[in-house]
């Protein structure tokens, strides 16, 4: 399982970078929309120039910021040719019509990660479209089968044998995934988002993502442990009796 940095702000970046732990970073337009307002382009520059000083050569995704699918394909283009980054994946949202421009995008050579997938089926024709990347949205595959506010919708779709529980299950839908995506040798890799705490992913990993892409406000978490702790401070205190 890799680990990718799920976040716009540089200074998080760095700190995640200079530890080497990182095999990528995914952004999108929210993330974006966190940072000081400034020139969507020189911001990702900022970022590759850290990605090229601490770690060159791992993922960047970069989203489109529109709807139209004439113009995801004119955005996927400028992206590529602007930042010049040969790991530089494009970001499109799954749907019918993004599916033709995934096609002519993985035609042209060029990297898609579908996203905004909450089911097997979305990320399946995705990757058969030609999707380098499909993201699966962990904690909005779960909320989809919990909130009231969805329940029409939810309820549906499960009458009309579109969903049913399973597809509310984040880790079924990851494992069945990547079931398909293995026995029909599909190059495809699946990335986990939409992570909320750190059994998260734990969870999606086992589930069988090959990436989890990962806020970094959860790093510091996954690296401690209170018996760590103890255990260190005694092999201090130990040797400090000793050497004195």
């Amino acid at each position: 399982m890799k680990i990718f940095i799920d976040s716009a702000n540089l200074s998080d970046i760095e700190e995640g970078l200079k530890r080497g732990f990182a095999s990528g970073i995914t952004t999108n337009p929210s993330l974006l929309a966190k940072e000081p307002k400034g020139s969507f382009e020189a911001h990702v520059s900022k970022i590759i120039d850290l990605i090229r000083q601490y770690q060159p050569g791992i993922h960047l995704s970069v989203e489109v910021f529109s709807s139209d699918k004439d113009e995801i394909l004119k955005q996927a283009q400028q992206f590529v040719q602007q930042f010049s980054y040969p790991q530089l994946s494009i970001k499109i949202q799954v749907g019918w019509n993004e599916l033709e421009v995934i096609k002519k995008l993985a035609d042209l050579g060029i990297s898609v990660n579908c996203t905004a997938c909450m089911t097997m089926n979305q990320a399946i024709m995705a990757a058969r479209a030609g999707a380098r990347y499909v993201s699966l949205f962990w904690g909005r595959i779960k909320d989809g089968g919990l909130q009231e506010e969805c329940a029409i919708e939810r309820e549906y779709l499960k009458a009309k044998n579109v969903l049913n529980d399973y597809d509310f299950d984040p880790y079924t839908v990851v494992k069945s995934t990547r079931q398909i995506l293995d026995q029909d040798r599909i190059q495809s890799e699946i990335i986990v988002g939409s992570i909320r705490n750190t059994y998260d992913i734990r969870d999606a990993g086992l589930a069988g993502a090959h990436i989890v892409t990962v806020p970094p406000k959860f790093f510091k978490g996954m690296m401690s442990h209170y018996k760590t702790d103890e255990v260190v401070s005694q092999f201090l205190t130990d040797f400090k009796a000793w050497i004195s």
